[in-house]
């Protein structure tokens, strides 16, 4: 059992990990403008030499800041979570620590596949149509293997 806890607390730790790097980073998507490659992230996009803050408020940039956020804090309380119960720390004896844990995996792996969701159908619709020569890269590529990650870390611990 405690080999099966593991491997959902390392799932879930890298997991983490890569929810932190997918969010904060610049490369969730890169396109050709003016024959000049560019690239963009949640918070930032990028020409040549220069990276300036996303100034507008648009709905869909905020709300896959809004569930990537929320996923990583979902992830994180459960490794706590996952971590009391791996070392058997006896606050809330008659709380199934290891069962909280696998909720709160699902529940990250929910907010980012939500957040992925949301930027891929606009960004498809969006950009798809607008520019010849874009791709998603490998921020955006790192949210998508987060999703997986935190799905098995949710599915080991029972």
């Amino acid at each position: 059992m405690y080999s099966f806890m593991g491997g959902g607390l390392f799932c879930a730790g890298v997991g983490n990990i890569l929810l932190i790097v997918s969010t904060a980073t610049d490369y969730w998507m890169q396109y050709r403008h003016s024959s000049n490659y560019m690239h963009q992230g949640l918070w930032r996009y990028c020409v040549p030499g220069k990276c300036m803050t996303h100034t507008d408020s648009i709905a869909y940039w905020d709300a896959t800041r809004a569930f990537m956020i929320l996923s990583l804090l979902a992830c994180f309380i459960g490794i706590v979570i996952g971590v009391m119960a791996f070392i058997h720390y006896s606050s809330f004896d008659g709380f199934d620590k290891t069962f909280a844990a696998g909720i709160l995996f699902f529940i990250s792996c929910f907010f980012v596949l939500l957040a992925m969701a949301v930027y891929t159908g606009v960004t498809v619709n969006y950009y798809g149509k607008r520019y010849g020569s874009w791709r998603f890269s490998w921020s955006y590529i790192m949210g998508w293997v987060a999703v997986v990650l935190t799905f098995f870390s949710g599915s080991i611990p029972e």
